[in-house]
């Protein structure tokens, strides 16, 4: 009988898995193998609470495996290396992984297929990146016309179920999931398949009815919450689209129809990123635009650590970064806040604020957060028009109406009066003094004031940015 090495990546379940699948379909032994690569543990865009959640996430990985007969086999080292160690183990004759997009991902399937027998099968998009262009074969730069080709091709079917047991060999040495990092009690996910089960249905069955309305309120719990585990695969692409349709199909009423359509779009975005990340892998070390690789950004450590730290003196903008420290997650409405507010208001290079959200969210993934980073700085692809700078204020205003959000982060303006908590520096001397709340004492002054700095940054961006930037052949 044949054996067939699963290497896993980025797609820690055993539900709708086509790597898995085409594995079993050899109808031998199926070694289930997680290499941790030192190059990626060791790069600058590493995180520790990511490690630990994709640490929790193999172990809960490896009891489901184990329930079916089967177990999680971990190396560390080179992947070429390990994989062919690993052959030489147990005489495998095909090894099978989902494809990935990031350019050290590419270069890597690369020469271990130069090497080795590895077949690549989709999973990380619900339609792969190669098949979605024009007529003419050039890529898609603008998101709209993308959607309409997404939409127009056939969905792939339902997703598969998972295996109820798994052919195995015995007696594989294994180096063991380490215990350390660990992932906080403060971080309000948990990882795994069966809690990204859990979630998706929750947030089908009541959620994504809300969706449209309520999904930028930074003060409400109106997303998905799924973005960690469709980063690492705990949940398929295809899980999560099928999952709207179903809920399109079943909603009630108009409300619940918009919740679902607007939520689709999203997942068709960051099919967008995904695909401009594959076409145009240079988006990691620059803008998308040339225009944009001429601007003179700011030198300013001071000011890149108190808006990292959350000492802008700006709430909404102070609330998002401790959100990001404490938890590694942000809303999406605060993740664009705090980009404008770092490239615009502050003039500092985006690509320092993409780094640290990498270093730190437990859903950074290289694409989305790429492409985010650059729609809102506008140097992307169908991005943000440049001279669009976000007001913190009136963003404060209107996504955290009552200010709950803010006081939730930053303790030090919980008893602020609505009426300031979005431009506490307006407070009078008494009211300060009643609130608990001394500005440039107990909390910040603000770093820049927001109408001189977005001036000057229409000017900057304006110098290195033609007339007619902006027009598309899309």
């Amino acid at each position: 009988m044949s054996t067939a090495i699963w290497w896993i990546r980025r797609d820690l379940r055993l539900s709708d898995n086509s790597a898995l699948a085409a594995a079993l379909g050899r109808g031998g032994a199926v070694i289930p193998v997680f290499i941790l690569d030192p190059k990626l543990l060791a790069s600058p865009y590493a995180s520790q609470k990511r490690l630990a959640f994709l640490l929790d996430g193999l172990r809960a990985l490896d009891a489901s495996l184990r329930q079916r007969g089967s177990a999680l086999v971990v190396r560390q080292g080179d992947p070429l290396e390990m994989l062919h160690a690993l052959r030489t183990e147990t005489d495998a004759d095909s090894i099978f992984a989902e494809a990935d997009v990031s350019p050290y991902a590419r270069r890597r399937d690369e020469r271990v297929a130069g090497k080795l027998p590895l077949s690549l099968t989709p999973g990380v998009t619900v339609h792969l990146p190669e098949t979605l262009h024009k007529a003419d074969g050039a890529p898609y730069t603008v998101y709209t016309p993308f959607n309409r080709m997404w939409r127009s091709l056939p969905f792939p079917g339902s997703p598969l179920p998972a295996p109820e047991r798994l052919p195995s060999l015995p007696f594989l040495a294994s180096l063991g999931i380490p215990d350390e990092p660990s992932l906080s009690a403060e971080i309000p996910f948990r990882a795994g398949e069966a809690e990204a089960q859990r979630r998706l249905a929750a947030f089908a069955d009541s959620v994504i009815t809300r969706y449209a309305d309520e999904r930028n309120r930074m003060d409400l719990d109106g997303t998905s919450g799924l973005s960690p585990y469709l980063r690492f695969g705990m949940l398929s692409s295809r899980q999560a689209a099928w999952a709207v349709r179903q809920a399109d199909a079943q909603a009630g009423d108009a409300a619940a129809r918009r919740g679902a359509e607007t939520w689709l779009n999203e997942l068709i975005w960051r099919e967008f990123y995904v695909t401009i990340l594959y076409r145009f892998p240079f988006v990691r070390r620059m803008a998308f635009r040339p225009e944009f690789r001429r601007i003179p950004w700011q030198d300013d450590p001071a000011g890149f650590a108190a808006w990292a730290e959350g000492r802008t003196g700006y709430p909404v903008v102070d609330a998002a970064m401790r959100q990001l420290n404490q938890v590694g997650w942000m809303h999406n409405r605060a993740r664009m806040i705090v980009a404008s507010f770092l490239s615009k208001d502050l003039l500092i290079d985006w690509r320092q604020g993409e780094r640290y959200f990498m270093q730190h969210l437990l859903d950074g993934d290289p694409a989305a957060n790429n492409g985010g980073w650059q729609w809102t700085v506008g140097s992307g692809t169908d991005a943000a028009p440049y001279f669009r700078v976000f007001n913190p204020v009136l963003q404060g205003m209107k996504f955290d109406p009552h200010g709950a959000y803010v006081r939730r982060w930053v303790p030090e303006l919980e008893a602020v009066p609505n009426a300031f908590i979005h431009a506490p520096w307006n407070m009078p001397a008494d009211v300060q003094a009643k609130a608990g709340c001394i500005i440039g004492k107990t909390y910040p002054a603000p770093i820049v004031e927001h109408a001189a700095a977005r001036q000057r940054a229409l000017t900057v961006y304006q110098q290195g940015v033609k007339n007619d930037w902006f027009r598309s052949t899309d």
